[in-house]
Formats: C-alpha cells, sequence, structure tokens
C-alpha cells in the first residue's frame, strides 16, 4: 500500500495529526482500537480502500474545489484515527454518530491532547495526565534532591509544544513554592525542554537525545506517567 499510516512513535503520530492534518483543516474524526490478534495491516488497507483515503495532493485540491471532503487515516500500534476536512463523503452518513469534531473534543493519545481552538492547534498534556504528575511532583517536592527532581523534569516524555512548555512550567512552580517554604534549594528553570525535536512520523525518529543536567538519582520516567488512549473532552492546563 503506498498510503503512509503507521507512525512508528507515539510522538509521530501526534505531530502528524496536529501539524500534517489538524493544522491544515481536519477537524472532523473517529477514533478506534483494532482487536489483538487481527492483522492491523490488513486492516490500514480495508479503510484506506473504503474511503477512498490513498489520493494525491491534486485529487484532494480537486475534491476541496467540488466541496468535498478529503480523509487522512493515522495508527500507531493499535490505535488508529480517521480525519476529515469540512464537505460531503460517505464517511460521514457511515460513521454518523461517532464523528467528533476535535474543535469541541480533543483527541486523547499517549497522554497527549490534540485539539484546535481560537483558530490554532493546541497540544497539550491530557488533564488526567496532568493531574497525576501535579500529585506526585508535589508529594516529592521536598524529599527530593533539587538534582533529582530535574533530572525528572527533564526526561518527562512529552514534546515541548508551547502548551505543554506551560503546564510543565506550571509544576515546576509549584514544586519550587514548596521547596522555598521549606527553605530547600530550588530546582532550575534549565530543566524544561524548550526545543521541540521534529520525527519522522512514518520512519526513524530523530537520533537527538536528551543529554541530563542532573544527577543519577532520578526515579523511573514511568513512576509518574500513565498513558491515555481515545478521544476526550475540552483539556485545561490547571
Amino acid at each position: 500500500m503506498r498510503y503512509r499510516c503507521e507512525a512508528v512513535s507515539v510522538e509521530g503520530f501526534i505531530q502528524q495529526l496536529a501539524v500534517a492534518y489538524v493544522a491544515r483543516g481536519y477537524f472532523f474524526y473517529v477514533v478506534g482500537k483494532i482487536p489483538a490478534g487481527k492483522d492491523r495491516h490488513a486492516v490500514d488497507e480495508k479503510l484506506v480502500e473504503r474511503y477512498q483515503i490513498d489520493l494525491s495532493k491534486w485529487a484532494r485540491a480537486r475534491r476541496k474545489q467540488l466541496g468535498r471532503a478529503s480523509l487522512q487515516y493515522l495508527r500507531h500500534e493499535d490505535f488508529f484515527t480517521i480525519i476529515a476536512t469540512h464537505g460531503e463523503h460517505p464517511f460521514f452518513e457511515r460513521e454518523g454518530a461517532s464523528v467528533r469534531d476535535i474543535r469541541r473534543r480533543a483527541i486523547r493519545y499517549g497522554g497527549y491532547a490534540v485539539s484546535f481552538r481560537g483558530g490554532h492547534v493546541q497540544v497539550r498534556i491530557d488533564l488526567p495526565q496532568y493531574r497525576l504528575l501535579k500529585a506526585w511532583f508535589e508529594d516529592e517536592a521536598t524529599r527530593r534532591s533539587a538534582e533529582s527532581l530535574a533530572k525528572v523534569f527533564y526526561d518527562l516524555p512529552f514534546e515541548p509544544y508551547h502548551l505543554v512548555k506551560r503546564q510543565e512550567f506550571n509544576l515546576l512552580r509549584a514544586v519550587n513554592r514548596k521547596r522555598r517554604a521549606a527553605g530547600l534549594s530550588l530546582v532550575p528553570f534549565e530543566c524544561i525542554w524548550l526545543k521541540r525535536r521534529p520525527v519522522k512520523p512514518f520512519g526513524e525518529a530523530s537520533s537527538t537525545v536528551k543529554s541530563s543536567p542532573a544527577g543519577p538519582d532520578a526515579v523511573p520516567v514511568e513512576a509518574v506517567t500513565t498513558e491515555t488512549n481515545g478521544g476526550g473532552g475540552p483539556t485545561s492546563d490547571e
């Protein structure tokens, strides 16, 4: 199948979804999960063929001129989404009430939430994930060294999209408030990763590696993260 749809990482899935699709007017979606034991590539081919998704950019432009929708299909492991632009298409009739609007309901996957508001794509840490992180950091704020906490912040597995950075700085400020009140040294702001590392969604991920500014005594990232799959409601970075 010529059409590339299988993202090799969560980061690639989110990047392709947000930057290549949602930012270009793909707002209407369904999400699904391929059952265990099913041939994922066979499902890919079936869905791409069913909705005639494998079109050239010229064909998509022509469809737009005629008021017809274009679709994209994207999958990472067993989670997938079919996402469409405005216009007529059998997709809307066939999927019916299952179709969501990303401007009203975010796509949630891998701890991220992707939405479109105020004329812009928004990528943030999903609210349940954010609350889990906040609880963990506040609990550990005065128990660990500044170096240990800095290492955990630096190793958080989220690409620094604008709202992700804002959320992480909010977490860091909450930690430092507790440490300041306890008379402890503060965790430096330099532990927040500022530059997003673009990846190849359908090929090898970027070889860029974070170099740790802190000591070796941090907890594993898995101890403070979970994965959330599926479509979800509006999120916040409170």
